[in-house]
């Protein structure tokens, strides 16, 4: 019997997920209520695998299975209970989450999880009724090219959902790291912390957003500067997560008044062209 997977939210993250989980043999359902996103999502994998294909990365018969294995749904009710693993990716947002999660268990998943980069587990199981098979699995942007896969335990994740897991990060071809549940994890606090500081060297005039990069690139060997990465993840991103990360370990996480004046003004990254950066039309 094919495994299953479901994944709710067709946003980068969502998508990306639902890609690399295709990629890797499981049946998978990517649920996106919004519909005009949803066949956006659904498009910009096509191509994905087209891409790939034409890089010599998938033969063509590789990439038209996995294409079938992914069908587009347009809400839970259309899901078949009991899958393998079940994925929350929607926006970072607590309330919004508890409600998906709090839906999706009553499809009774075997491994129930949240992709939340920064909210604990701990608040998002809450009122699950099954929260010993919940943990967070935590992907990096782009997913189909990022090795990392965060794992948070939280203090009712049991020992069978850590190693299932562990099993799905192999599968996935990831290379894992497991985490104790704390709010922001290990990846986020440090990398939000990073690039709120270099935001604000930013609105101190200490050097333009192209040198702060090329200083942590060059002087670090960070594959990617702090303000690019910002616009890669999407400057309202960080705002969300730097404003959860505040709420938990007070004012070094404010969030400083550049990202929130850009946020206001639509200037999220290369999701909208322009964020610390100018990004070309995708």
């Amino acid at each position: 019997m094919l495994e299953r997977f479901v994944v709710i939210g067709a946003g980068t993250m969502g998508a990306g997920i639902a890609y690399v989980a295709a990629g890797a043999g499981y049946v998978v359902d990517l649920v996106e209520l919004d519909a005009e996103r949803g066949r956006a999502a659904l498009a910009g994998l096509h191509a994905l695998w087209d891409k790939a294909v034409a890089r010599g990365k998938l033969d063509a018969a590789q990439a038209a299975s996995a294409k079938d294995r992914l069908t587009l749904r347009g809400s839970l009710r259309e899901v078949s209970p009991e899958p393998d693993v079940l994925v929350e990716a929607v926006p970072e947002k607590l309330e919004l989450k508890r409600q998906v999660l709090e839906a999706a268990a009553a499809l009774r998943p075997r491994l129930l999880a949240s992709n939340t980069s920064s909210i604990a587990i701990g608040s998002l199981a809450a009122n699950l009724p099954e929260p010993a098979s919940f943990l967070g699995l935590h992907f990096f942007n782009p997913v189909f090219a990022m090795p990392l896969l965060e794992i948070v335990v939280g203090d009712q994740t049991s020992d069978e959902a850590r190693a299932h897991a562990l099993d799905v990060a192999g599968r996935l071809g990831k290379d894992p790291v497991v985490v104790r549940d704390m709010p922001g994890f290990a990846t986020s606090r440090l990398g939000v912390m990073l690039g709120l500081e270099a935001i604000r060297m930013l609105e101190d005039g200490v050097a333009s957003a192209a040198d702060i990069d090329k200083a942590m690139k060059l002087g670090y060997k960070h594959p990617m500067g702090p303000l690019e990465l910002t616009d890669v993840v999407g400057l309202d991103v960080r705002l969300d997560i730097a404003r959860t990360l505040q709420a938990a370990y007070g004012d070094r996480f404010a969030p400083p008044e550049l990202l929130v004046k850009m946020v206001a003004e639509g200037r999220l990254g290369k999701k909208t062209g322009e964020g610390f950066h100018t990004w070309p039309a995708s």
